[in-house]
This record gives structure tokens, C-alpha cells and sequence, in this order.
């Protein structure tokens, strides 16, 4: 039964993070496949310029809710093995980043799609230390609606989660499993976020531009 639990716990919290929320909204919005736009991703941002504003916060809020349900259902089956909660948080960002469910062929090649991840990692420690979402998701609307820059977003999440659970692990006694979590988090999404960085080391990384979208969001609510 142990082995089956922490078999299964990974398994299906991957399982969970591959649901390609924003493809599915974006295919029934739209009949598009966001795969196919902009940067490709699966995650609010690019669902958000391919079917709007709505579109892309009802992504951004349901692969929250994928990294918090894994962490939510390791706990609630494993509630003293803090090693089982961060790997459930590990397997649905890479359920996410690279889904099962969106597995195709490029160039010859077999390959696993997704999103960035920095959704289901804000959910994940969100399920890890909910008051951490006080920390982390103000630092990133700074970035995503101050700065305008979304991978800029991304990467702070991942830096503040890392930051955040290595504190509490030195200075008020949480798992030290938990700094694994912050670590990988912020490794993945620095890997996936290769080409935004590399364009930001450029100066040529898109910037938001939200009065152009809410002026589109209002035209279309005419």
C-alpha cells in the first residue's frame, strides 16, 4: 500500500497538471489551437492574446487551482511525509510544462507541450503554505500589469517560492523538503522560459499592452 502511494501520489498529480486547460478553453472559445499562436504555450498569457482577456484569467485561475489540488490531495493521503507534498507540486508543473494529453510529432520528433508553469507552481506552494500567495502573487501582478512583461512574472514567482520556503525552512522550522519545491520550480521555469530570457538580454521581449486589450475586451462586449 505504501509503495502504491508513493507511486501513485507523483502519477497523479502529473496526471492533473496535464490537463491543458488553456488549450481546451481556447479550441471551445475559439475553435483556434493556441498551440499554434504566439508563443505556443498553453498558459494564460498566450491564451490571452489568442482568445482575450477572459480567456486567459479563467487559465491563469485554473492551473492555479492544478498545482493547489495536487499538493491538497498528496497531503490529504500522505499528511506527515512533507517529501510526497513537494513532489506533487514537482509532477503537476511538469504535467503542466510538458502534458500527456498534448503529446505530437515535430519534425520526426515526439513531443510533450505545455505552459511555462508559473501557474501551477503559485498553486503548488499555495497548498504548500497558502499564506504564501500573499507574497508571491503581488510581486508578480507588479511585474505582469506594472512592468508589463509576463516572463518577467514567471521568473519571480519562481525566485519568491524558492526564496520563501528556504527562509521558512532556516527560520521557522517548515519541512526542508518544501526548499526542493522552491528549487525545482524555479529550475523549470528558468528552462522553459529560455527564449523569453534570451530576448530580454536582447531588449526585445514583448511588453504587454493592457489599454490595447481592454479597449478589444470592450469592443467586444458591444
Amino acid at each position: 500500500m505504501q509503495v502504491l502511494t508513493w507511486l501513485g501520489v507523483p502519477l497523479a498529480s502529473y496526471l492533473l497538471g496535464s490537463v491543458p486547460l488553456g488549450f481546451l478553453i481556447v479550441k471551445i472559445m475559439t475553435g483556434k489551437d493556441v498551440r499554434k499562436m504566439h508563443s505556443g504555450r498553453t498558459g494564460g498569457t498566450n491564451v490571452m492574446r489568442t482568445a482575450g482577456f477572459g480567456a486567459g484569467l479563467a487559465t491563469a485561475i485554473g492551473d492555479v487551482l492544478k498545482g493547489a489540488g495536487a499538493v491538497w490531495m498528496a497531503k490529504a493521503f500522505t499528511p506527515d511525509v512533507a517529501l510526497l507534498h513537494a513532489a506533487a507540486g514537482i509532477c503537476v508543473i511538469l504535467g503542466h510544462n510538458y502534458s500527456i494529453f498534448l503529446l505530437e510529432r515535430i519534425e520526426g520528433k515526439l513531443t510533450l507541450r505545455g505552459g511555462a508553469g508559473g501557474a501551477p507552481s503559485v498553486g503548488a506552494a499555495m497548498g504548500l503554505w497558502f499564506p504564501s500567495v500573499f507574497i508571491i502573487v503581488p510581486i508578480g501582478l507588479f511585474f505582469l500589469f506594472g512592468v508589463r512583461i509576463a516572463s518577467l512574472a514567471t521568473m519571480s514567482v519562481g525566485l519568491l517560492e524558492f526564496g520563501v520556503f528556504a527562509v521558512r525552512a532556516v527560520w521557522f522550522q517548515s519541512p526542508w523538503e518544501y526548499i526542493l519545491f522552491g528549487l525545482f520550480a524555479l529550475s523549470v521555469l528558468l528552462w522553459g522560459l529560455r527564449p523569453n530570457i534570451q530576448r530580454l538580454l536582447r531588449g526585445e521581449e514583448r511588453i504587454i499592452d493592457w489599454r490595447a486589450r481592454m479597449k478589444v475586451l470592450r469592443g467586444s462586449e458591444d
